[in-house]
């Protein structure tokens, strides 16, 4: 049967390959914006384990947890729990730094553990009044040195040090010290989130259960899906994604079952005599059902190759190459495959059952 199926599509390689080019730039889209979701979730994941603390805590009711906005008092008040080993504030500043505007400059206590936990890979570790830190991966970017100077909202601040600390959202922008920001921002005494970090012993979950049943005023995140969906970045690429899917699957159904009930009409005779030969109608609607899922599957592996060369495009033009990376990952790759076999079986489907539902000698007589 495979033979014949591909007797058949070879047949029309024009309007096979047309279909498939439309199924590809579907899939495509969809498995690009997978990406830069899940890449935007690591962000946020990113966001709640700041300084790699084990949960961070935020402003109630904020459409976006960078929006938060809390008294650096609560940081004493949630060190009082019984899991909690220590708690430090840190506020962000969003859009300081000119070239890099998607860069997030972090304003943090030099005695909190955000700022110790810093690596420090060139320089020293320094956040007085008129130094700043470097993300490694923002150094490179700007090509900075410790000694240059760092314009953070239009004020020069010398760069003490380089850092790493292994989160893409922290290496990709600097550090400043908590007040100096707080200055910035005209912030008095608040901070975005107070930074969590568990004792030795704390099981993370029960953890972040108490913290959120001792502290109902306020936003407890323990985990990077608890943060992308806070986020109102993460709910609309979520929805976009649904959205973009089902017209995927809408368009890309429609351009399969016009191609099949087309190659079905034009090959009424070869049916009537598969069928006089004693082939059943499941038979036959399995070999056209077959030619429409092959079709869309080679469309959708065309869209895989074209999805993960797009998702960096798609992110670079989003301006968020800074500090979101496109997360290519299986999951996302076979949710493209499944989206392509949806599509023949969806668009195949149809015309299959329905030009096959006459008998042998009735296509004859039409045919």
């Amino acid at each position: 049967m495979l033979g014949l199926v591909l007797t058949n599509l070879s047949r029309r390689k024009a309007r096979a390959f047309a279909t498939a080019v439309g199924i590809a730039l579907g899939v495509a889209t969809v498995v690009a914006l997978l990406s830069v979701g899940s890449g935007l979730n690591k962000t946020a994941g990113g966001l709640v384990h700041l300084g790699n603390a084990d949960a961070g805590v935020f402003q109630n009711g904020v459409a976006d947890p960078t929006w938060s906005i809390l008294p650096v008092s609560l940081a004493k008040r949630l060190e009082q729990q019984p899991d909690v080993e220590q708690a430090t504030p840190v506020l962000l500043v969003i859009e300081a730094i000119k070239p890099h505007p998607e860069s997030v400059v972090f304003g943090a206590d030099p005695r909190g553990f955000f700022a110790r936990r810093l690596t420090v890979t060139d320089g020293t570790l320094s956040l007085g009044r008129g130094s700043v830190m470097v993300g490694d991966r923002l150094a490179g970017e700007m090509h900075l040195k410790p000694g240059a100077t760092l314009t953070v909202k239009k004020r020069a601040y010398k760069i003490a040090g380089i850092y790493h600390s292994g989160i893409f959202f922290e290496d990709a922008g600097a550090v400043l010290d908590l007040k100096t920001a707080q200055r910035i921002e005209q912030r008095g005494n608040e901070a975005t989130t107070i930074v969590v970090g568990f004792k030795p012993d704390a099981h993370h979950d029960a953890a972040v259960k108490a913290l959120k049943r001792a502290n109902p005023n306020v936003k407890v995140i323990g985990n990077a899906g608890e943060a992308a969906r806070a986020g109102a970045n993460g709910q609309l690429v979520h929805k976009t994604v649904t959205i973009v899917a089902a017209l995927a699957l809408i368009v890309g159904g429609l351009g399969v079952l016009n191609t099949m009930a087309m190659a079905v009409l034009e090959r009424r005779r070869e049916i009537a005599l598969l069928g006089a030969i004693g082939w059943k109608r499941l038979r036959l609607v399995v070999l056209v059902l077959t030619e429409g899922v092959l079709v869309s599957m080679g469309g959708a592996a065309l869209g895989l190759l074209l999805g993960v060369l797009g998702a960096r495009a798609l992110n670079d033009a989003l301006g968020v190459s800074a500090v979101v990376t496109p997360d290519v990952t299986l999951w996302t790759l076979g949710k493209g495959l499944l989206i392509g076999f949806a599509i023949g079986v969806v668009g195949g489907l149809y015309p299959a059952w329905r030009g096959t539902g006459l008998d042998a000698a009735e296509l004859l007589a039409s045919a």
